[in-house]
């Protein structure tokens, strides 16, 4: 499966924003869906992952309360809602696919996924 990341752009904090990931290919309601964020020199962070049906969500702490990820499986599209922003969200932000044949967990590690799509930059102003 092929990703491509947008929506991202300059908000101030407290503002919104939302995220858009749309993938190519066969399949995509196999997929689990992530979104990871990554600032220079740091690796890259779990935000937010979601299942195939979209039944089981994981979030990391920082942004628990404030994003939402959603997917639309006819669509092959996954988003994150991205609420209450903090100058501390700034970073590129990218989505990632894995199939999971085993587990029904929402991997929450970058070497879960072996998909990745490009970077979106997200700069939030203080």
């Amino acid at each position: 499966v092929q990703l491509q990341a947008s929506g991202g752009g300059l908000v101030q904090a407290g503002g919104s924003l939302k995220l858009s990931c749309t993938a190519s290919g066969h399949s995509y309601n196999r997929y689990f869906m992530g979104w990871f964020r990554q600032v220079p020199a740091k690796e890259r962070e779990f935000v937010a992952g979601i299942s195939r049906s979209g039944s089981r969500i994981r979030y990391e702490d920082s942004v628990k309360d404030r994003f939402i990820i959603s997917r639309d499986n006819d669509k092959k599209m996954v988003y994150l809602q991205m609420n209450s922003l903090k100058p501390e969200d700034t970073a590129n932000y990218y989505c990632a696919a894995v199939q999971r044949i085993l587990s029904a967990e929402v991997p929450t590690t970058e070497s879960d996924y072996n998909n990745w799509g490009q970077g979106t930059l997200v700069t939030v102003s203080s």
